[in-house]
């Protein structure tokens, strides 16, 4: 019997190290100004991705699961489609933006796939684990967003006291413009952007609020509760128009199977305490703030007028190379030849998507995104079929499919869908009817 055992290899390394570094690479999935410039931009969470693939590896012995195999099935035809397009480069600069976005591509898709294939071994457990991280990142996030809000009205710079010892780089808080010499703040947290922060919290808001509405009171629901309340309360500090319309439409796609609760205590009750905190911010600059948002809804800008112009590209590239476009990752280097803008990006995913990828590489994404919802689909189905103490399943099948809906919509006019934080949603979305269908 010793002999039998000793001739089983052992894993290198133990499976619960892969679930610590995947754990970890949710926490930090938008942790974007934690990075260092080693060949190129190397973020907190690549490293964290590089550990759990590598674990993984090490360690997985099981048949993946046939959804990572269709995975990887959009894997190579996206990798063809890419490398197909890059016979359309012309510089060198549009090679090494090839090269770049070729990376991160491939680093992302594989964490999905590595993901998608530990979720599902691990099970249900480890499941609302993972949700619970990604969330708790999300808060972490934007708690930082706070004290650097809080900071920046001191006069000091929060990112320069903790982040650039760390990374040495230099970032800040995004300064929208001024009011009466008083300078407007959009905090950005730990993201790039306020506008990707603002994109980024409508995934736990929309997720997690059918899961909050569907459980027992307890203090777990108390707590998600506070969070809840806590994020849209930050979504709202950043000004961003983008994560605003991607709420509103996701909760458009909420609004059917949960009308029932629109007038519940529930949702009344953390509402109630946003609408007062809310209140008394307005009240107590009341001149400030009516000319901010003045200047957030008018559409005339020149931050609106970039948001639509970039859509003239479109017909353009169509033209000229309709079926790869220009090259992964080459819109910047195509807009800084057209308005001489260095340090321009994409204003929409979409419009980014049909540049660089053309009409091959748009309709390949959009067979991908039916996919996922069709998975989605079938967990709402599975969710019927549960026991009633499996509710919460079913609430968070819906609220996947509101926050990927709600991405969508936001990324038409900002550009978030090639961020590590979106294939973590891609992640859980697709292994939840997998995880639950094996448990019953």
């Amino acid at each position: 019997m010793s002999a039998v055992t000793a001739a089983v290899p052992r894993p290198l390394v133990s499976t619960r190290v892969a679930g610590g570094f995947l754990l970890s690479t949710l926490f930090c999935v938008t942790f974007e100004k934690v990075h260092w410039n080693i060949s190129g931009s190397l973020e907190l969470s690549d490293i964290l991705t590089i550990g759990f693939l590598i674990a993984f590896a090490l360690t997985y012995r099981r048949p993946v699961p046939r959804t990572t195999a269709i995975l990887l099935g959009f894997f190579a035809a996206f990798m063809l489609v890419y490398l197909a397009g890059f016979f359309n480069l012309q510089t060198k600069q549009g090679v090494d933006q090839f090269t770049k976005g070729m990376v991160k591509f491939v680093l992302h898709f594989l964490f999905l796939c590595a993901g998608v294939s530990y979720l599902v071994e691990r099970g249900r457990r480890f499941y609302w684990r993972a949700v619970g991280w990604f969330t708790a990142g999300m808060v972490a996030n934007g708690i930082y967003g706070v004290l650097q809000l809080l900071s920046a009205r001191a006069g000091h710079n929060l990112d320069h006291l903790v982040l650039s010892p760390l990374t040495g780089g230099a970032s800040s808080i995004n300064i929208y413009g001024a009011v009466g010499g008083t300078s407007v703040y959009r905090p950005n947290a730990l993201t790039g952007d306020p506008n990707h922060l603002g994109v980024m919290l409508i995934v736990p808001l929309l997720a997690l609020l059918p899961v909050y509405l569907r459980m027992q009171r307890s203090r777990l629901k108390t707590w998600l509760a506070l969070a809840l309340a806590f994020l849209l309360i930050m979504l709202l500090a950043t000004l961003s128009r983008s994560g605003l319309l991607g709420l509103g439409v996701g909760l458009l796609v909420l609004a059917i199977p949960y009308r029932r609760y629109l007038r519940s205590r529930a949702l009344l009750a953390p509402l109630g305490g946003v609408a007062v905190v809310l209140a008394y911010v307005l009240y107590s600059r009341w001149h400030f703030f009516s000319v901010v948002l003045r200047s957030r809804i008018q559409t005339g800008g020149a931050s609106s007028s970039a948001h639509f112009a970039v859509y003239n590209f479109i017909p353009q590239i169509v033209r000229t190379h309709p079926l790869l476009g220009l090259g992964l990752n080459n819109f910047s280097v195509y807009y800084e030849f057209v308005t001489g803008k260095t340090n321009w990006g994409p204003h929409s995913f979409w419009v980014a998507l049909i540049v660089e990828t053309g009409l091959v590489g748009f309709l390949l994404f959009v067979v991908f995104l039916r996919y996922v919802y069709v998975r989605l689909h079938a967990a709402r189905m599975l969710g019927r079929l549960l026991a009633p103490e499996e509710r919460e399943m079913r609430a968070l099948a819906w609220g996947l499919t509101a926050a990927l809906t709600g991405t969508i919509a936001a990324d038409f006019f900002y550009l978030t869908m090639t961020f590590y934080y979106f294939y973590a949603l891609l992640a859980l979305a697709l292994a939840l009817p997998v995880v639950f269908a094996r448990r019953r």
